[in-house]
């Protein structure tokens, strides 16, 4: 697969495009590299890769704002897992998780 690494990112990260995707950091690549060999291996399937969520304010049924994490897939027991690879946590991170849990019922794993 073809890999190359983009312009700098606010944080000093550096983005890396591989697949068709676009990773703001070498941290999420490796664990986008990790996953697709789990993938590979049988131990997770249906992986996606920045799957997005509409947050919806309740009873007026307008989108708030959308959350986008960095994986998401299916362990061998169907269970869904949604990561978010983190360098440091900050407020927003907090904030859009909490808006996950609130919305969507869903628990965030952080990947360091």
């Amino acid at each position: 697969p073809v890999m190359r690494v983009l312009a700098k990112h606010k944080y000093r990260a550096q983005r890396v495009f591989e697949d068709g995707y676009n990773f703001p950091s070498k941290r999420e690549h490796a664990r986008y590299r990790e996953l697709k060999l789990m993938e590979k291996a049988g131990e997770i399937r249906w992986l996606r890769v920045h799957p997005r969520f509409d947050i919806i304010w309740p009873g007026a049924l307008e989108r708030v704002c959308v959350v986008e994490l960095d994986f998401l897939y299916l362990d061998r027991l169907e269970r869904p897992h949604y990561e978010d690879v983190k360098g440091f946590l900050t407020a927003m991170s907090s904030l859009k998780r909490k808006l996950l849990k609130a919305a969507w019922d869903i628990e965030v794993e952080i990947i360091k």
